[in-house]
């Protein structure tokens, strides 16, 4: 992932998600990875630019991004990470405002959103959006994955 490339796809998800109006929210989650601040950057930039509020969580396990945006009622969340691979190959997962993925078909609106010219439907500049760091929230996870357990493991 380019930081370019990276910076398209938080364009195409933005206008994906966007519904003509400001106030439609993303959680980005990211691992450990050196290659997480340069795509979490890109990713913010793509996002402000289509108007989107983004929560930034910092580094945090992916099924705590796909809680969060169930929790923070957000209307995508992103995680970027690589799994096992090395931090050069680093990738996004979306998830949906139900913490699922996204279906086939949307994934395949935003991939052929990613080669157009998405400058026009940038927002002006009173709408564009805003990012803040959200600290304390994986606290929320904690909680939910320990109420998963039964009692006596506790």
């Amino acid at each position: 992932m380019t930081p370019d490339i990276t910076m398209r796809v938080g364009m195409a998800v933005g206008l994906s998600f966007r519904d003509g109006g400001q106030g439609q929210r993303v959680v980005i989650g990211k691992d450990t990875r050196r290659s997480g601040y340069m795509l979490e950057n890109a990713l913010v930039a793509g996002f402000t630019s289509m108007g989107m509020e983004v929560f930034l969580l910092g580094p945090i396990p992916t099924p705590a991004v796909a809680m969060l945006c169930r929790s923070l009622r957000a209307d995508i969340g992103v995680m970027i990470s690589a799994s096992h691979n090395p931090y050069y190959d680093n990738g996004i997962k979306l998830f949906g405002p139900d913490g699922y993925k996204l279906s086939d078909a949307l994934e395949l609106q935003i991939e052929k959103l990613i080669d157009d010219d998405m400058s026009v439907h940038m927002s002006s500049h009173g709408e564009i959006g805003r990012a803040k760091r959200v600290d304390g929230d994986i606290y929320r996870y904690i909680e939910f994955a320990k109420r998963t357990m039964p009692r006596h493991f506790l």
